[in-house]
Formats: C-alpha cells, structure tokens, sequence
C-alpha cells in the first residue's frame, strides 16, 4: 500500500498541469480553397482534401503548404504562444507548489498553442493578379496577413 502512495505522489509532483489536462500535442485544423487543393506541412504532414486535421506538438512551429495545378501556390507559417489555457496550468504548478511541473510544462510545450488555427489559405488562378491569401479567422480579422507566394 506504501509504495502505491509513493508512486502516485511522484507522478504528480513530477506532471506538470498543463501537461496533464492540454497534453502535449494539438489539433491543426487546415482549411484550404479549392477544397482538393493538395496540403503539405514542413513536418512531413499532407492531406488531399480540405478540411484536413493534423495533429502536431505543442512546441512545433511549421509552415503549410497548398498546391493545385491551374493556382498560384500559397503557405501559411503556423507559430506557437503561450494560451489562456496553459497559463492557467502554469499557476496551477505555482499554486500547488510543483516547481518540478512548471519545468515539465515549460519543456512540454504544454502551456502552447499554435497560432492561426485553424489555418485558411485561398488559392488564386495562376491567370490571376492577385496572389493566393489566407485568413487567419473565419470572421474577418483586424489584419489580414497574406499567404507568402511560392513559385
């Protein structure tokens, strides 16, 4: 009975809370026009069909590609920031004195999100002017950064 409280007490204080309750990797949600438009990821992902869900670490960042013959090529650099979410899980280690899970959360990747997600890229006609874009919410932003053409 000793070593089974023993055992639960080190892997709490050796968990952190945001590792425990967000995990350590995350949904990548990637929306693509034209829908059939092929999406390749620096990170080895791809998926032949819009909306695709990819599931990365927390501590990655990575760029996303989108392709189809007849369109402008466009990519989308998805970066990571500290959320809501895992700052919660970080005072949480604060609160409960888990200095240990603060390191565990830190080097995790737990308290990150990636950011946009989900991911929009438009695709242009190769006929047309203007360049392929993406949208970083479904609601028009405040900003609208652009897709960065590839040629």
């Amino acid at each position: 009975m000793k070593s089974i409280v023993f055992c639960i007490a080190c892997a709490v204080l050796v968990s952190g809370c945001a590792s425990v309750v967000r995990g350590t990797s995350e949904d990548v949600v990637i929306n693509v026009e034209p829908a059939d438009a092929e999406v390749t990821t620096t990170l080895g992902h791809s998926c032949k069909q819009s909306p695709c869900t990819i599931e990365v670490s927390r501590k990655k960042t990575f760029m996303v590609r989108a392709e189809k013959e007849g369109y402008k090529p466009g990519q989308v650099f998805v970066d990571t920031k500290v959320s809501g979410g895992g700052a919660a899980g970080l005072a949480g280690n604060i609160l409960l004195g888990g200095v240990v899970g603060v390191g565990v959360d830190a080097i995790s990747g737990a308290t990150l999100d990636h950011t946009p997600n989900p991911v929009y890229i438009t695709l242009v006609p190769v006929d047309s002017e203007s360049e392929s874009t993406n949208i970083t919410k479904p609601e028009p932003p405040v900003t609208k950064p652009k897709a960065v053409p590839v040629s």
